[in-house]
């Protein structure tokens, strides 16, 4: 009944994930791992393939290292996508705002609860700190609906994937997959988090240079539509708040990792193709970075 694909890059965590999926899913399955230890493949390209291969009509994309804690999970997930026929996407973390300024699955910027919705254990490997049990669901729901889910574990209908399959000429690494897979069916069907799954992942992710470059060119891709929310009573002029102090941090973020400044300048103008946000905020974005490149101080 359930398809699971896995981008492998480490043949024991794929075996150990196999075993911790026959013990767990409690329903009818197939694993198709594809081997990429070599990481020559992005993993756009991974998972089109893993569909094409794939025998049932409900796909689960996951990392290999999750350790799924929910017994009979399988059970769950199907009882969601057969009790609603608009769900097209399943998570166990994800956001109900999806910002202009270049960012992941949530902004850490918007002050509302709808910021993330999730339940799921999370590990640490670059960092030295104990594993946490990230949980957080404000309005106490069975499933929570968002913008975007987290890459880590999520699972959509296949006939969604045949219209809409990843986007492997864009998005050629191992970043903003989620996100443009996500965006891609915003509107036409609803992407949902469940609090009923629970599972261990053993990492939190590189939110390094690398992966800012692929949500640059994810949101050129994108621009024209964000922001986009789920939240139901907002005002513009929180949302614009909420641009306002992102694309300040971004400005600073990317004068820390020394992007130039007609490079910055180039990120502002393609935000500002945004049929949502007023030109106002980027002319707040250029004079921001023209006082922090030329050290003018703050506004």
């Amino acid at each position: 009944m359930i398809s699971i694909i896995i981008c492998s890059a480490n043949g024991e965590e794929l075996r150990e994930v196999s075993k911790n999926i026959d013990e767990t899913i409690g329903v009818a399955y197939e694993i198709i791992g594809i081997d990429n230890s070599d990481g020559k493949r992005g993993i756009c390209a991974v998972y089109n393939e893993g569909k094409k291969k794939a025998k049932f009509d409900i796909l689960c994309f996951m990392h290999e290292d999750v350790e799924i804690k929910t017994v009979d999970w399988g059970n769950i997930l199907l009882n969601i996508f057969s009790e609603n026929k608009e769900i097209g996407v399943v998570g166990v973390a994800g956001g109900g705002y999806k910002a202009l300024a270049p960012s992941g699955w949530y902004c850490v910027e918007y002050n509302s609860p709808d910021r993330s919705f999730q339940n799921v254990i999370q590990g640490f490997k670059l960092k030295n700190k104990e594993e946490i049990h990230a949980y957080h669901n404000p309005y106490l729901q069975n499933l929570s609906e968002v913008v975007c889910v987290d890459g880590m574990w999520f699972c959509a209908r296949k006939d969604i994937l045949e219209d809409k399959p990843f986007d492997e000429d864009l998005l050629k690494g191992f970043h903003g997959y989620d996100v443009d897979f996500c965006l891609n069916i915003f509107g036409k069907h609803k992407i949902v988090v469940t609090y009923d799954i629970l599972m261990k992942h053993s990492s939190e992710g590189n939110f390094d240079r690398e992966w800012f470059e692929t949500i640059l060119r994810l949101h050129r891709k994108w621009n024209a539509h964000l922001p986009l929310t789920t939240t139901k009573i907002v005002s513009e002029k929180d949302l614009y708040l909420t641009e306002k102090r992102a694309i300040k941090n971004i400005v600073e973020q990317m004068l820390e990792w020394k992007y130039s400044f007609s490079e910055i300048q180039r990120v502002l103008i393609s935000g500002a193709k945004s049929k949502r946000m007023p030109l106002r905020l980027f002319f707040k974005g250029y004079i921001h970075l023209v006082e922090q490149h030329f050290g003018l101080g703050d506004d």
